[in-house]
């Protein structure tokens, strides 16, 4: 029986967006995260983050502390009852400055190589019944580059992508006010399947 999935970006989706988040301590979940999850975690939707994270590449920080603040993530999730069934994140960028990050890479999103080693590791997602929820172009466009749909939240980038004028970008299935609507539509629109 093949599963849906929900690919969640990180920071400006699931946590408050600071740019290049390096510190634990500053890590902040927004408000309807962990409920939005647990109602995946409940329904039995694979729950799987896909970050990009060039600070990495650019010389902020290294994977230690990406590796850190996504288990602070998941400790602060478990809290509250709610789980990830997988992280996967990117921490390359062609303009880096750390040589063995410095490249133009498959997993960088919009490119599908963070989902794809999820289809691999899980080979049971049916990517035509899963979602990518974000706050940026790259993600909408990763969901169609995957095959899924795709919901941009107004959290984070969101609002400040729709509020720039003549843009010219993929228009995602849904745009959301925040991860409890994006949730309640993404359940809703699987109903189609059944």
């Amino acid at each position: 029986m093949q599963k849906s999935a929900v690919f969640l970006d990180r920071d400006g989706t699931l946590i408050v967006e600071i740019g290049y988040l390096s510190n634990p301590d500053q890590l902040e979940l927004y408000k309807d995260s962990a409920e939005s999850i647990k109602k995946l975690n409940d329904t039995g939707i694979l729950s799987i983050l896909v970050t990009n994270q060039s600070g990495v590449a650019r010389g902020y920080f290294g994977e230690d502390t990406v590796n850190l603040l996504n288990q602070k993530l998941l400790n602060v999730l478990k809290e509250k009852n709610a789980y990830l069934d997988a992280i996967y994140y990117c921490p390359h960028h062609k303009k880096g400055i750390i040589e063995e990050y410095a490249k133009d890479c498959d997993c960088r999103k919009p490119k599908t190589g963070l989902i794809n080693q999820a289809v691999a590791d899980f080979k049971d997602i049916n990517l035509e019944k899963s979602y990518v929820i974000g706050d940026k172009i790259c993600d909408i466009e990763l969901a169609r580059n995957a095959g899924c749909k795709g919901i941009l939240l107004k959290t984070g980038y969101g609002t400040q992508i729709l509020n720039e004028p003549c843009q010219d970008f993929i228009k995602p299935d849904y745009v959301a006010e925040n991860m409890t609507d994006a949730v309640d539509w993404l359940l809703d629109d699987l109903k189609n399947w059944q």
